[in-house]
């Protein structure tokens, strides 16, 4: 039986950028259950979100900050397969959510992932970087870098079975749940080879100096509390990779 899916939009104060999220989840040809968690947003995208019909639930009330916000929608969520669509991105055309389907369809498997791109905030159509999977392996934890997260779609029961993001870190808590679910407890996974998401630059982990600072430090830990042997040096290296994607475009 084709698998239902649950996706998730944390936000907070998102009004000016949630509508498009919202729309690329409204117009799937496949059904989701899309539940939005809001952290009490002070101003209207709530009265955004009301003019979505689609959105099957909203929790609105204060969290302690996005990585709590996924937990509340990941515990609330009913569908097979969850995946999560920050306020800020949306998916790259209507047929991503039965790609995704088809993906699980055809492959035994308790995870799926792709690729995406970052793009202007001013101009969406103008592609800064693009962050393809197609080369993930596990050994690639340990230099810092993981599958596109925005991309990962998994089997609710994983969440269940390995737990939830570890709200005490403050930007890599993606970094941990990914190592903690592909390296530690070895869920399957399947690399759909398609552009399914595009992202706004400007997140927090690259906001500054000292965000990387942070990034970098907390997943020096996920790494050590997830068996992953690394270091620093091998970390940074992962700048190498990131410069590489500013000029690759997808095919």
């Amino acid at each position: 039986m084709r698998p239902s899916i649950s996706v998730i939009t944390p936000v907070y104060n998102g009004a000016s950028t949630i509508a498009d999220c919202l729309k690329s989840i409204g117009s799937q040809t496949q059904a989701c259950e899309h539940i939005v968690v809001d952290g009490a947003s002070n101003d209207n995208t709530l009265e955004v979100v009301k003019k979505f019909r689609h959105v099957a639930r909203v929790i609105s009330e204060p969290d302690k900050g996005i990585y709590d916000a996924m937990n509340k929608g990941i515990a609330d969520a009913t569908g097979d397969i969850v995946g999560v669509l920050n306020a800020d991105d949306f998916y790259i055309d209507d047929q991503v959510l039965a790609k995704v389907a088809d993906a699980f369809d055809a492959h035994p498997v308790d995870a799926v992932f792709a690729d995406m791109v970052y793009v202007r905030p001013q101009n969406l159509d103008k592609i800064i970087r693009y962050y393809s999977g197609a080369n993930f392996s596990l050994g690639k934890f340990a230099y810092g870098w993981m599958p596109p997260h925005p991309t990962f779609f998994v089997k609710r029961e994983c969440y269940l079975k390995y737990g939830y993001f570890k709200v005490d870190y403050r930007i890599a808590a993606d970094f941990e749940l990914l190592a903690r679910f592909m390296v530690k407890h070895r869920i399957s996974y399947y690399y759909l080879p398609r552009v399914i998401i595009k992202m706004r630059t400007g997140g927090v982990s690259t906001r500054n100096f000292n965000s990387n600072l942070i990034l970098n430090r907390e997943v020096l830990r996920a790494c050590k509390e997830n068996g992953v042997a690394t270091n620093m040096l091998k970390i940074y290296s992962k700048y190498l990779i990131k410069c590489m994607q500013l000029v690759s475009r997808p095919a």
